[in-house]
């Protein structure tokens, strides 16, 4: 079976190092990761919001406003990050200068969603507010993402447009370069004013909304209810991590958008008091990480533990190292270690596990035992604690890590045993068919 995952690598190699180097799928993989700070502490005070204590909540009550605004001030304004962070590494792929692609990013996305017209009389900490003198929260946080990574693909575009055909003001020798580069990106400033302002402004056009309306078909089959979008998802990022391909950083720049915006609406509408059983988005990004794949991708937890009671010197010492690494789930170490790449014998169970605990979760949470999740915490955190977190501490979510872990446990373990033989024979010097017919004399 090994020459089909040859020819199915030599196939998909190219593709997934085209995707893998796109640079524009880079800057939004990259730009997302380096906000994910802001999104984590964000979700601690969600957390502190929602403490299942007795009385908590009535001990809080005058203090939720205050206690809201780290909230909305981190994940609520997740797309402005964004943007920022997304031009400045597509700017810097162009070797342009960051903070100048940074900032022309930010300003396409306040632009893209400043309200056209506001009443008069809108009021805030209750004083008058003026109209057009406000920028509201909501387009900034997960409903504007789309559009802020649109946003900043466009700005920086402009700015290395202008940089190529050198329409700038050049300044003198001499000037430092801080205000050479500032003086550089006034014709590329003047127009991504002008590309977003008019549309915006002039023809009432609201890309943000229309964004949402052409992905909407999209986002609901990965991240959504849909159960084949999650099915797939799993089985792309695993395949790829079969072949030796990092399979989130391929798959990364196109899910990962998609699972962002997914965790930070259910963390809004959660924040905003609708219940987490009726939160729209079950698979997040937490989804897999707390059920398909508890100790990394793969769910490979299971096979380290199986290792630890392996006949096999190798396969023992092997789970010895990377038990630890697992249970905080980081798996390199078993997926090159046993390897499960290039490995049929692993391969094979590699990518039916978080499949099948993708359907058992999937089934349980329709069906109304456990909520969705809204909160993101680190990846790093063991399972079991991660589900309790992300699920505003429901135990019977952490129930079914447990559930997870032994159904991964079952599927792999066949698996396992036929792998085990050949890595006993190899101790041994022999081949795996004396062994077999060794074991079976002794019995």
């Amino acid at each position: 079976m090994s020459h089909y995952f040859d020819a199915l690598s030599v196939r998909l190699l190219p593709i997934a190092n085209k995707i893998g180097d796109q640079r524009h799928l880079q800057a939004i993989r990259n730009g997302l990761i380096s906000i994910l700070p802001l999104t984590i502490v964000g979700s601690f005070f969600t957390i502190l919001l929602n403490l299942p204590i007795n009385g908590y909540s009535d001990f809080i009550a005058p203090y939720v406003a205050i206690l809201d605004v780290p909230f909305r001030f981190t994940v609520g304004l997740m797309a402005l990050y964004a943007s920022f962070t997304i031009g400045s590494y597509l700017s810097d792929s162009y070797k342009l200068d960051k903070t100048t692609g940074g900032i022309l990013s930010m300003l396409g996305t306040l632009l893209m969603v400043m309200p056209v017209q506001i009443a008069k009389g809108v009021t805030t900490a209750g004083k008058a507010v003026a109209a057009d003198r406000y920028i509201p929260l909501t387009p900034l946080g997960s409903q504007g993402l789309f559009g802020a990574i649109l946003a900043a693909l466009i700005a920086v575009e402009i700015y290395r447009f202008c940089k190529v055909h050198k329409l700038e003001i050049k300044m003198p020798d001499g000037v430092p370069p801080v205000v050479g580069e500032s003086f550089a990106a006034l014709l590329p400033t003047l127009l991504v004013v002008l590309i977003f302002w008019i549309p915006r402004h002039f023809l009432g056009i609201n890309i943000n909304e229309l964004l949402s309306i052409l992905i909407s078909p999209l986002k609901g089959f990965l991240t959504g209810n849909n159960l084949l979008g999650g099915i797939v998802t799993q089985f792309f990022i695993c395949l790829f991590w079969t072949m030796g391909i990092h399979g989130h950083a391929v798959m990364g720049p196109i899910i990962r958008p998609f699972w962002d915006q997914a965790i930070i609406e259910n963390a809004e509408l959660f924040q905003n008091g609708m219940s987490a059983f009726k939160l729209p988005n079950i698979f997040t990004e937490q989804f897999f990480q707390w059920y398909a794949q508890m100790g990394g991708t793969g769910a490979t937890l299971a096979l380290v533990v199986l290792f630890l009671f392996s006949k096999s010197k190798y396969l023992k010492q092997l789970g010895r190292l990377s038990i630890l690494p697992g249970i905080f789930n980081i798996n390199e170490p078993v997926i090159f270690g046993a390897p499960i790449v290039m490995n049929p014998l692993l391969a094979i169970p590699f990518i039916i596990v978080p499949i099948v605990n993708t359907i058992i979760i999937y089934v349980v949470t329709i069906l109304g035992f456990m909520p969705r999740m809204m909160v993101k915490p680190p990846f790093s955190i063991p399972a079991p604690l991660g589900a309790l977190i992300t699920t505003n501490w429901n135990w019977f979510a952490c129930l079914m890590v447990f559930v997870c872990f032994f159904v991964s446990l079952v599927i792999y373990y066949p698996f396992f045993k036929a792998f085990e033989k050949t890595q006993i024979a190899q101790e041994k010097g022999e081949s795996v068919s004396d062994l077999i017919k060794s074991e079976q004399s002794a019995s």
